[in-house]
């Protein structure tokens, strides 16, 4: 293909991606380089002819709007956000290191830092979601493929429904079902013989529904794509492997996963991904008090009562993005080496 038809080609999505993807990425950047303003604020004395003086301070609303005006941006801070309690907090890591503490002291503190409470989270959330229901969706893949044709499709349609369901209102159904007063937590009450078991008061609970959750909502997407993939598996190498005698689980084992090993790389990619910006369940659950992940510090950063602390936002967003790189560099690494094995 000439040159100048291939970058006709690629042209809208490369155009694309710039507007979309690196745009957001390098303001997001600049941004966290940047503070809000201090505010402005005047002094006024003023004095009754027999009540003595009173001074008064107040914002001079046209002072800092004059100094929004000259820098749009704020106040440059440069890698600070970056280093503050919120974020990695620097100075409170080093006097925790600093203090004579037990190795369990140190991991306890540590924890509950704000970012890193949230880092565990996430990470906990992405390394356990994602594989389970890659195992799940595989298993459900395969039971369907083995299943008489004229019921395949409805199996496929109720497998697939977890994600027609829009995530956060998943989360909200399965959170009043699970709540105190509902039919899952009546149920969970009873099991463990505590009536004051609930979602909200229980850590180990918040984190098994949220995994639970994660699993039945993301098991969907593979399902689909090995389901497709099995498709495709030679028909001649399985009915050879039948003929040699191999079991089942012997042509599963040595046919059909290293023919899906492809796949099961590009869903370990995209998966990875999106349990990495985990949000929605930890809003539908309000389980904000026993889980957070790092896409919920952007969140609340926007949404701060006070002021929207854009320069926190920023900086919890690059974080996250380069946490996602970072896991996706392995996997990528080895797909990129895969493919100069086929080539």
């Amino acid at each position: 293909m000439p040159h100048r038809y291939f970058i006709a080609f690629i042209f809208p999505s490369l155009l694309a991606m710039l507007l979309f993807i690196a745009t957001p990425i390098v303001s997001f950047g600049i941004q966290s380089l940047y503070v809000e303003h201090d505010r402005v604020l005047i002094t006024s004395e003023t004095c009754q002819p027999l009540g003595g003086c009173t001074t008064e301070t107040a914002v001079d609303a046209e002072a800092s709007a004059q100094l929004k005006r000259e820098k749009p941006l704020g106040k440059f801070v440069g890698l600070r956000v970056y280093g503050d309690r919120n974020h990695l907090a620097f100075s409170e890591v080093a006097e925790i290191f600093r203090t004579p503490l037990g190795v369990s002291d140190v991991v306890v503190r540590i924890y509950n830092l704000p970012f890193y409470k949230a880092l565990v989270f996430t990470l906990t959330y992405a390394f356990t979601v994602t594989p389970a229901a890659m195992l799940v969706g595989f298993l459900l893949a395969l039971a369907v493929n083995a299943v008489p044709r004229y019921v395949r499709s409805p199996v496929i349609f109720f497998s697939l429904l977890p994600m027609v369901i829009t995530p956060l209102i998943g989360s909200l159904v399965i959170y009043w079902m699970i709540n105190a007063e509902g039919i899952l937590g009546a149920f969970i009450q009873f099991l463990f013989g505590n009536p004051e078991l609930s979602l909200k008061s229980s850590l180990a609970l918040t984190w098994v529904t949220l995994i639970g959750y994660g699993i039945w909502t993301n098991a969907p997407f593979s399902f689909i794509v090995f389901y497709a993939g099995l498709q495709t598996v030679p028909r001649d190498t399985l009915e050879s492997a039948m003929v040699d005698g191999a079991s089942r689980i012997e042509r599963i084992r040595y046919v059909v996963m290293p023919a899906l090993a492809p796949l099961a790389l590009f869903i370990l990619l995209v998966q990875l991904m999106d349990n990495f910006k985990i949000l929605e369940p930890i809003i539908g659950f309000n389980a904000a008090s026993n889980a957070t992940s790092l896409s919920y510090f952007v969140y609340t950063s926007l949404n701060n009562q006070s002021a929207q602390m854009f320069s926190s936002a920023a900086a919890s967003s690059v974080l996250t993005i380069l946490g996602i790189v970072i896991l996706m560099t392995p996997v990528l690494m080895r797909s990129a080496r895969q493919f100069r094995v086929q080539r």
